[in-house]
């Protein structure tokens, strides 16, 4: 499958799917996903990063359970929003994903979700170094999801 412009991602979908919003790192990779109404994104999961030969049936039993109907992949942009190396491999993971899962999928600015939900989780939660390492990568997917849902309601 090809990479949809985020607004015709939406345009894709069919009644009754969720999307899958994912925040590959180097060592983990964030899982979040949205409601059958595309309004609200939810923490998930966390997976461990390995060979997408081996990841494959992870992401294939989390959209069959979840009814997937497409993929977010956080875009991780220069902070002065160019397109460097790490946007690079995250635009090819995505694209070899989507291939292999069969799903429409697209890509979706992610600079700083992390340092803003370490910051919630920080000054808000309260929350201690260790249960934040827990929680911070399907919550950075989950706030970037989010982005992703506000900017394509309709």
């Amino acid at each position: 499958m090809t990479l949809f412009n985020p607004h015709d991602l939406r345009n894709q979908l069919t009644a009754a799917h969720s999307i899958l919003g994912l925040d590959p790192g180097s060592r983990q990779i964030g899982v979040a996903l949205s409601d059958t109404a595309l309004m609200l994104a939810s923490p998930l999961t966390v997976l461990t990063r390995g060979k997408m030969k081996q990841m494959i049936p992870q992401f294939q039993a989390l959209c069959q359970k979840h009814e997937i109907g497409g993929l977010v992949v956080g875009l991780p942009l220069s902070l002065d929003g160019s397109f460097g190396p790490a946007a690079r491999a995250a635009s090819d993971w995505a694209s070899d994903l989507s291939d292999r899962l069969g799903l429409p999928a697209c890509l979706w600015d992610e600079r700083l979700s992390s340092s803003a939900v370490n910051r919630f989780l920080v000054q808000e939660a309260d929350m201690t170094r260790k249960r934040r390492g827990e929680v911070v990568d399907k919550m950075a997917a989950a706030y970037m999801l989010q982005g992703w849902l506000d900017a394509t309601a309709a």
